[in-house]
């Protein structure tokens, strides 16, 4: 599976990824105490349709069942893959991070960020802040000419001055016309090391860090990702474009 792209296709990735970026703030924005993750994710759906894309997520194949929803909707504990549900209602003070992925003219574009619902604590509020700056501060190294591990060992160096736990199970991952493709990209690893990055690849670069220890556990409907010792979780991710010059950020909102 090639990893370079060409004008035209970077082009048509650009669109999904501003759609993905559209759908995400939306969900951002409307996600309130009270809520069902049922109807967040029905919002997703809506609004994908809306903008004529469609979910990537939903039906997604693991290879032993289909992920039954449109959004990925992950709140405290869970990390990563949480699933909308009627019996999961938005509480005061909750972590919910939310993960939009969506398929435009055949091409990918993945983006996800936490939210915090009032009244937060402030070890919460730290946990979102330093994940959010932990990604932009990984970005910063998606140049031509660096390799993939310079990107994991800056998430790498940036957290473990905060003591968090880095999920090592989940990484991101390279972009285009399937959800996951060549690259991995872990949160952690050494400087020089991997695939070398080059102009025209599209990566999706997305630190999960839980308050506590990196433990992970997978609870029994065999998708939603959970921290061991049950603490908070925040999830972070862009679609980024390795080019010439400075990265671009794909899923950074235009307009």
């Amino acid at each position: 599976m090639k990893s370079i792209r060409s004008d035209e296709e970077i082009r048509s990735i650009r669109e999904a990824c501003q759609i993905a970026a559209t759908v995400l703030k939306t969900l951002c924005d409307a996600v309130t105490e009270g809520m069902t993750t049922y109807d967040l994710d029905q919002l997703g759906r809506k609004t994908m349709e809306s903008l004529g894309a469609e979910s990537a997520c939903y039906n997604y194949n693991s290879g032993s069942n289909l992920f039954p929803a449109y959004t990925c909707l992950s709140v405290n504990e869970e990390i990563v893959h949480g699933i909308g549900s009627l019996r999961r209602i938005i509480q005061a003070g909750d972590v919910v991070s939310i993960d939009v992925v969506v398929r435009y003219k055949g091409f990918i574009g993945d983006n996800a960020a936490t939210v915090l619902i009032p009244p937060f604590t402030p070890e919460n509020e730290t946990l979102i802040n330093v994940t959010r700056e932990s990604l932009k501060y990984a970005i910063s190294f998606a140049r031509a000419g660096n390799r993939v591990g310079d990107i994991s060992n800056a998430v790498e160096r940036f957290i473990k001055r905060y003591k968090f736990g880095i999920v090592r199970e989940f990484v991101g991952h390279g972009v285009g016309k399937t959800m996951h493709e060549p690259p991995q990209i872990p949160n952690f690893g050494r400087r020089g090391s991997g695939a070398l990055l080059k102009p025209g690849m599209a990566l999706a670069i997305e630190p999960m860090i839980n308050l506590g220890s990196a433990g992970v556990e997978m609870l029994d409907d065999g998708w939603t990702a959970v921290t061991k010792d049950r603490k908070p979780s925040a999830h972070f991710e862009h679609t980024v474009l390795v080019t010439d010059g400075e990265p671009e950020i794909l899923t950074f909102l235009k307009n």
